[in-house]
């Protein structure tokens, strides 16, 4: 165990096979709110990993493959608009993450988590601040989140083409509000969000 002083793990990761886990959609009024958990394999690493906002949508897309290909596992898991009406967006976002690590084939000893917050799982877990950028499993995650999600906002643009959704993927964009306010809220719709709960009133 490490000294815990401020800004040092709590955790000596030499023994450890290590999960990095984050999430997608947490912002948008559309759409479930994605995660994912991965646990790169150490003898295959994977080049220019980061932060998936600070990629392009083609290398997002060429890195998502590569970790598929190369991890030992990865997992991605999601909360519907339902789920996250009932439960709230930080409880949901919670659930996807722990669906995300609870779906792995290989079952990690520690999980590193993006964000200031844990969910509640069998295995030990740490909150890491900004994690997309400084680990690489963590990025990892990010980008399978962030490709995965971008993915099922296409799907739903094409059942739902009036919102527009390829282009905004869900979020509060002027254009998003434009297209609700001209064509009502749908069922792919978070309606506890204050945007599409005025609209309900």
């Amino acid at each position: 165990m490490r000294d815990t002083a401020p800004g040092l793990s709590l955790f000596d990761y030499d023994n450890e096979v290590i999960c990095g886990v984050d999430e997608a959609g947490r912002g948008p009024l559309a759409g479930p709110v994605m995660a994912a958990a991965v646990i790169l394999d150490p003898n295959r690493p994977i080049q220019g990993l980061r932060d998936s906002k600070k990629l392009s949508e083609a290398k997002r897309e060429q890195l998502a493959m590569e970790i598929k290909e190369h991890a030992l596992a990865w997992c991605i898991a999601e909360c519907s608009e339902q789920e996250i009406d009932e439960l709230n967006i930080l409880q949901a976002t919670m659930l996807a993450m722990r669906r995300a690590v609870e779906g792995l084939a290989v079952v990690p000893t520690l999980a590193l988590i993006d964000g200031n917050r844990c969910p509640v799982m069998a295995i030990p877990s740490e909150a890491i601040v900004k994690g997309d950028d400084k680990v690489a499993a963590i990025s990892a995650a990010s980008i399978l989140a962030k490709t995965a999600r971008d993915q099922v906002l296409m799907e739903l643009h094409a059942q739902y083409p009036q919102y527009a959704l390829d282009q905004h993927k869900g979020y509060p964009t002027a254009l998003h509000l434009e297209r609700l306010r001209e064509h009502g809220v749908s069922p792919i719709h978070r309606k506890s969000y204050a945007p599409v709960r005025a609209l309900i009133k």
